[in-house]
């Protein structure tokens, strides 16, 4: 979906794929039939955006064969779809059973990141629409927090400062602009926006940060202090994740507790989080958090679980929305656009409560429709014009 901004720019929307996760080209092709297209039509649009999630082996089979990436892009537009967005973050195995801290592999010590994110450079440049010519790919934020020293820290910069690089070469060959967006998580080397300033100020302009709103919300962070501090740096926002955490107001109440439970799942890691006098206090994970002991009870408690943006958890439970309605507002609702690629990234539906899941792909795209009409909507609420 393409927005035209107040000063004339145009502002892309997509939903990540991520949400139904394939390993392999051929699963990557039966999501566009499967799931992409029949999103689209829900929507009543000719055209839709997806930041498209291509794991190591779907990858590796397109940089490999130019005739095989070139029927991609046949696919897409044959579909309706087009696609200005890849994430990169997971390498692979996003769909397994168990992915909790296998996301963080490899992380930027590691050269196989390095060359996977440089492929994905490649495969969007020309992957990209005809009239569109900036790209962008949202990364790991360098790695997880253990085991990180001033020699890994070294190693991770070298790397995107040789990405920097590459992605110079690849604008002067093809005419696409494609930038690096790492982004900041709960557990990592960079959990937070400001965590970010540091790393990011030494390196070229090509590497910026991605903003995924369930983040910055379950740290607690304040979006008009965050976006300040990075225009103060200079640090760029290629690409932002519209996106909700999980927020307990009372955690010491039994019901409450209750409640969180239900999201306590085995699949993914959901960070949790509590602001105090003293600064951030967390967990790896909600269940360490439920145990008790390791987070103080007496001020609200926000856990990394991406809810559906239109659809908020059931009292007591709440969700992060006007976190993401702030952010979004000091995004695109100034003079001009602090970021130009917006994503949708609900990608847990399938580990929310039972209950809560949707029981067929026809109600999984129902419920990401309505995830982007919200999104459309506050986007037009700030002025911006929707685009055919």
């Amino acid at each position: 979906m393409r927005f035209r901004h107040p000063d004339g720019s145009t502002v892309h929307l997509a939903y990540c794929t991520n949400v139904h996760p394939a390993e392999t080209l051929d699963g990557v092709l039966a999501q566009l039939r499967d799931h992409c297209e029949p999103v689209r039509k829900r929507l009543g649009r000719d055209r839709l955006g997806i930041g498209l999630w291509l794991a190591r082996d779907a990858a590796q089979a397109l940089i490999n064969d130019p005739v095989v990436l070139r029927g991609l892009r046949s696919e897409l537009d044959r579909r309706g779809l087009e696609v200005v967005t890849l994430n990169g973050f997971p390498y692979e195995g996003f769909g397994a059973e168990e992915v909790k801290y296998r996301v963080y592999k490899p992380d930027w010590t590691d050269p196989e990141r390095l060359s996977h994110t440089a492929d994905l450079a490649r495969l969007l440049a020309a992957l990209l629409p005809d009239d569109v010519t900036e790209g962008s790919v949202s990364t790991l934020p360098l790695g997880w927090r253990t085991a990180w020293d001033a020699t890994a820290a070294h190693t991770a910069h070298t790397a995107l400062t040789t990405l920097a690089g590459r992605l110079d070469a690849l604008e002067e060959l093809t005419g696409k602009s494609i930038r690096i967006a790492l982004e900041p998580e709960p557990g990592c080397i960079v959990e937070t926006t400001a965590d970010a300033i540091g790393p990011l100020s030494a390196l070229p302009d090509r590497i910026g940060i991605c903003v995924d709103t369930c983040h910055l919300a379950t740290s607690f962070e304040d979006p008009a202090a965050a976006f300040d501090a990075l225009d103060a740096a200079r640090i760029p926002i290629p690409k932002a994740q519209l996106s909700a955490a999980l927020h307990a107001e009372h955690p010491h109440l039994p019901e409450v507790r209750e409640a969180l439970r239900a999201f306590d799942e085995p699949r993914f890691l959901h960070q949790t989080r509590t602001s105090t006098a003293a600064g951030l206090r967390g967990t790896d994970d909600l269940d360490e958090a439920l145990a008790g002991g390791s987070l103080p009870e007496g001020a609200p408690w926000r856990a990394h679980f991406h809810v559906p943006l239109h659809a908020p958890p059931a009292p007591p439970l709440t969700s992060t929305l006007p976190v993401l309605q702030e952010a979004l507002g000091r995004l695109v609702g100034g003079a001009e656009p602090r970021t130009r690629h917006l994503e949708v990234e609900t990608y847990t539906w399938q580990a929310l409560p039972p209950e809560l899941r949707p029981r067929s792909r026809g109600r999984l795209a129902e419920g990401i429709a309505a995830e982007l009409t919200l999104a459309r909507d506050l986007l037009v609420d700030l002025g911006l014009k929707e685009l055919p």
